[in-house]
């Protein structure tokens, strides 16, 4: 297994380095598993949703979408990033902001973690009124 950075993962997706895109593809194209860390997804996403590339949610849905049927790439854990991904899709908007991918995940892992941990889990809390709307997330008293 080997991992990647980000912005291997960006010309990966991107395609906007020709020689960097080459090398890119052989990566992830080898024989060998390629681990995409929660970082680099989550970095991944803000880089694509921000001033330079402006891609959309349902974009953003279906950049992670295609990354699950890429047969080399493996995520820190594949079925928290796929829970992480439904609840971002169905994130309804508060005040006109919508939680973002980076909340989705964060609340996902702590659950995956407390439950791997056998312990209850009793939210993951957040000043963002946004990332509030998903479930098992909570603004603190």
């Amino acid at each position: 297994m080997i991992a990647i950075d980000t912005n291997v993962l960006l010309r990966y997706l991107l395609e906007d380095d020709a020689e960097q895109f080459r090398k890119a593809v052989k990566l992830i194209s080898d024989q060998q598993k390629v681990l995409v860390t929660d970082v680099v997804l989550v970095e991944t996403i803000w880089t694509l949703h921000g001033k330079k590339y402006q891609l959309k949610k349902p974009e953003l849905v279906t950049v992670i979408q295609s990354l699950f049927q890429e047969p080399n790439i493996r995520f820190e854990d594949g079925q928290v990033v796929w829970l992480a991904l439904t609840d971002y899709r169905n994130a309804k908007p508060m005040k006109g902001k919508k939680a973002d991918f980076a909340d989705a995940l964060i609340v996902n892992k702590s659950k995956q973690i407390a439950k791997k941990e056998n312990k209850p889990f009793n939210g993951s809390f957040t000043f963002d009124l946004a990332a509030q709307t998903l479930p098992g997330a909570k603004a603190p008293k």
